[in-house]
């Protein structure tokens, strides 16, 4: 198993979404772009994810070749990521944001499945090279914030462009791994996608993502308005992922002593008091670093057990597909939803309503996920 080029695929990846979810809110409004605008704008990279992954799942899992795809998106990506410098007024921005967030949310899912498909009865291993993702965020979350507080804004756009062509460059060293066909065969995947625990599971996905929105569009925002430097906000962005690293260590052994579905449940409880706490305490420093370090539980364990039952539920030729339906209903349609919402909430509701808006979704997410997702199991 090619540990290194696969862990630097997820390096290369999270480091440019480091870049990105925490800054480009800072960059947007530094565009003078407003509250809702922004909103709009950071839905419109959920939309495509919510449609890329599926088109490029089904022709991967039509081919068996996924790698050639990550490879093309990843070319495409950094391509249309240069019409950044020349994009002028709202919806020529949002149209080249629209271009390049297609092929960039392209390449993950089925970057994914090749992982699933080296690890193979080791699934648990998944976290140990996920982890290296986490470490390129946090590298990028720490080196940006300080770049900003030296230059301004307006290295952000230069540091992306550097961190996708590292993705193209990595994406050229890793070899395709077929996936092992099943000795039964699921059926066609509408098949899978009748099951109640497979629906519920996807909205539950579904739900935690809308509730992260607003942190991912405008934490940086609000952290900014309470009075925090942009390298102290690149710090608490970073805390939060190296709590995610150290759980990722041990997360293959929290996945065979609890299962996935104990560890999704206890990830959305913590959700839940979480953005509780964003949305109240900004000016409490302790509260405010106690909440990021609960985003161990609320991205990395959240999604290492998401992962597994992803793994489970869809199967063989599925898993390409399997893999792009959770990409593209959680972080596509629940990331827009949430994204486009708190936008308006924002502006309407202020802060502190909006993240308890979100802490009810998880809560719902919660009551869904006890009582249909996996429970066989």
């Amino acid at each position: 198993m090619p540990y290194w080029r696969l862990s630097s695929f997820y390096f290369f990846y999270f480091a440019s979404l480091g870049a990105l979810i925490p800054f480009w809110g800072l960059y947007l409004q530094a565009r003078s772009f407003t509250p809702v605008e922004i909103g709009e704008l950071m839905a419109v990279i959920m939309v495509t994810k919510l449609i890329a992954p599926n088109i490029w799942g089904w022709i991967g899992d039509h081919t068996g070749h996924r790698m050639p795809i990550v490879r093309l998106a990843s070319l495409l990506s950094l391509c249309c990521f240069l019409g950044v410098f020349i994009a002028d007024g709202f919806w020529p921005f949002a149209l080249v944001m629209m271009l390049f967030s297609f092929f960039w949310n392209a390449s993950l899912p089925q970057f994914e499945a090749v992982t699933m498909s080296y690890l193979r009865e080791r699934i648990q291993r998944y976290s140990l090279i996920r982890l290296w993702g986490s470490i390129g965020f946090i590298l990028t979350v720490v080196a940006l914030g300080i770049m900003l507080d030296q230059w301004g804004v307006e290295v952000i756009p230069y540091f992306v462009l550097l961190l996708f062509f590292g993705i193209l460059i990595d994406s050229l060293l890793v070899p395709e791994k077929e996936a092992v066909m099943p000795e039964h065969d699921q059926g066609s995947i509408l098949h899978v996608l009748r099951r109640s625990d497979v629906i519920a599971f996807l909205v539950v996905c579904f739900l935690m993502q809308a509730s992260h929105s607003a942190y991912y569009a405008f934490y940086s925002i609000y952290m900014e308005e309470a009075g925090y430097s942009s390298s102290v906000i690149g710090q608490l962005w970073a805390l939060g992922v190296i709590a995610e690293v150290g759980l990722f260590l041990v997360m293959h052994r929290l996945l065979h002593q609890w299962g996935a579905r104990k560890v999704l449940i206890i990830s959305l409880v913590i959700a839940v008091v979480r953005w509780i706490l964003v949305g109240s305490a900004p000016d409490n420093l302790f509260l405010v670093l106690l909440a990021q370090v609960m985003h161990a539980a609320t991205f990395g364990t959240f999604h290492a057990a998401a992962i597994h039952l992803v793994h489970h539920y869809f199967i063989g030729r599925h898993q390409g597909r399997g893999q792009a339906l959770y990409s593209s209903i959680s972080f596509g349609a629940g990331g827009a939803f949430g994204s486009l919402l708190s936008g308006y909430l924002w502006s309407g509701i202020g802060p502190a309503a909006t993240f308890w808006i979100a802490a009810a979704y998880a809560l719902l997410a919660v009551v869904i996920a006890w009582r249909w997702v996996d429970r066989d199991n």
